[in-house]
């Protein structure tokens, strides 16, 4: 039997039904694989355990035949593997739990593979956005907000632009066909931003009336 872990949710990715006059544009997650490569660094580590495994095996030829000392070595080579795997796994966990949601108001990501939480950001609160485009369409597109929104790095992680901890800048991390989906943030962005507020103000509505 299946069990949904987010089956209290109205609508998928979001904690509640959306207004009357709010529509879902775009819906995506991460790339598993992107983010095991530029979050969990799983290229940097492999990398890593390889030096480890050559620098053994050219320390043991000074003292056993090569055959033997390329055996010396291995055994990084099987734990760096090891190691990947989890981190992948990791991602993919991280993937599976992530909805990322573009409306015609805001910003909405549910994050958070153990502890899950929903970030919104409205349109008017967001001062800038950048995309940063990799390979085969893929990129991050990360939203800078006011220097008085305060947001955790960690709790937050890996949906955040990397290094930026004392202003947390939150993210849709390796998206699928990012120049499209950043092209849609912009067109819904300037489209609400264009359309006027009315601001009631009590005290200037009395004095028009004493008039």
């Amino acid at each position: 039997m299946q069990h949904d872990d987010f089956k209290f949710e109205p609508i998928r990715g979001l904690p509640e039904a959306l207004p009357k006059d709010e529509v879902i544009l775009w819906q995506g997650r991460p790339m598993a694989r992107r983010l095991a490569v530029e979050a969990f660094k799983v290229k940097w580590i492999m990398g890593y355990f390889v030096a480890l495994a050559v620098w053994r095996t050219t320390v043991s030829t000074t003292e056993v035949p090569l055959g033997s000392a390329i055996l010396y070595g291995s055994p990084f080579i099987i734990l760096g593997l090891v190691v990947c795997a989890i981190l992948y796994g990791l991602a993919w966990v991280q993937s599976r739990a992530t909805v990322y949601t573009l409306t015609n108001k805001r910003v909405a990501m549910r994050i958070g593979a153990a502890l899950t939480m929903t970030l919104n950001l409205p349109y008017v609160e967001i001062e800038g956005a950048e995309l940063d485009k990799r390979r085969k369409g893929s990129g991050t597109l990360t939203f800078l907000l006011p220097a008085d929104t305060r947001l955790s790095y960690l709790m937050t992680w890996p949906h955040v632009r990397p290094g930026r901890i004392t202003r947390v800048q939150p993210a849709l991390r390796c998206i699928k066909d990012s120049e499209s989906v950043a092209g849609l943030f912009v067109e819904a962005a300037q489209t609400r931003l264009s359309q006027p507020t009315v601001a009631r103000t009590t005290g200037d509505l009395s004095a028009m009336a004493a008039e």
